[in-house]
């Protein structure tokens, strides 16, 4: 199984809207892309709450069946068409894929 984590920052102001805007627009995309190729076993895209520590914006926690399944995803068009806007909305990005 692969684990892929990221985690990113949005800019205060992109693509015309605020960073609320943004956040739930990504939010949108990402769980759009949730079952997109066999072998998805987990896939939780979550907005930094209030009150919760967290130096990071939006957080995508997933896990992959395999290696094969995660690089479909990868390159999946539904997840391709999504990266444009994310790129143009973050300000930073960290991410972390492992076996287990």
């Amino acid at each position: 199984m692969i684990k892929h984590i990221v985690m990113w920052k949005l800019k205060d102001h992109a693509e015309g809207a605020d960073k609320a805007t943004n956040l739930q627009k990504m939010k949108q995309l990402l769980d759009s892309c949730a079952n997109v190729v066999p072998g998805i076993l987990k896939f939780e895209a979550v907005l930094a709450q209030p009150g919760l520590e967290a130096t990071y914006d939006v957080v995508l926690y997933s896990e992959f069946a395999s290696r094969a399944a995660l690089d479909a995803y990868q390159d999946h068009p539904d997840h391709v068409a999504i990266k444009p806007f994310i790129g143009a909305v973050r300000e930073a990005r960290q991410c972390m894929d492992y076996e287990v």
